[in-house]
């Protein structure tokens, strides 16, 4: 069974703490919510283990980071709900159930008091060693930034402090950034070097 109809079938013990666990336990707690006389029951048996809890806190951390980034120039405009479903349908291969699910925890957490950098952080403590995952992340997050037509000052800085956050390398953000953002010194830019640069500093 799947992480998500493992808990929708009864199984929420999870144990994630932080701002994660915040979102968690807000979502889940209504995870049955249904129409009147449709109501089901949560039936609980054992905790999630160590593996579905990371998986959990990659689903959590990641739609809660899009939508503290969605909303970070003020507006979370239709181009942006666009582009997370298709990374929720294309990248992850989420069920209808469990992008209602996503969708869930990302309105959860535009209401948030939590920071995106304190998602960020929670992000990168469980998944520190998986260099995927956090490149996914990364990549995720721009282009959502620039799902609107422009990467806005207040989106980008977000997005550095991810890269930040997560040890990222420049110039591999660089390169990913190029696949979305035009910009006239592109190859200057993915070789970490400025047009203003030597030529013996180039080559």
């Amino acid at each position: 069974m799947g992480l998500i109809g493992k808990i929708v079938g009864g199984t929420i013990g999870f144990a994630l703490g932080g701002p994660l666990g915040a979102i968690a336990g807000a979502v889940f707690g209504h995870a049955f919510d249904s129409p009147p006389g449709q109501q089901i029951e949560p039936r609980y048996t054992e905790p999630l283990s160590s593996v579905e809890e990371s998986q959990l806190a990659f689903f959590v951390g990641t739609f809660s980071m899009l939508a503290k980034l969605a909303a970070a120039d003020g507006t979370v405009k239709t181009e942006e709900i666009k582009t997370v479903e298709s990374f929720a349908i294309n990248d992850l291969g989420l069920s209808a159930q469990s992008r209602s699910i996503a969708f869930n925890i990302f309105r959860t957490a535009l209401d948030s008091p939590a920071r995106f950098e304190d998602f960020a952080h929670q992000f990168y403590e469980r998944f520190y060693n998986q260099p995927q995952m956090i490149e996914m992340m990364i990549d995720i997050l721009l282009r959502v930034g620039v799902a609107d037509g422009s990467l806005h000052a207040s989106e980008e800085a977000m997005i550095i402090d991810a890269v930040g956050i997560f040890n990222f390398d420049q110039n591999r953000y660089n390169q990913l950034k190029f696949r979305y953002v035009g910009v006239s010194d592109q190859a200057y830019h993915v070789l970490g070097l400025s047009s203003e640069d030597s030529i013996d500093t180039i080559k």
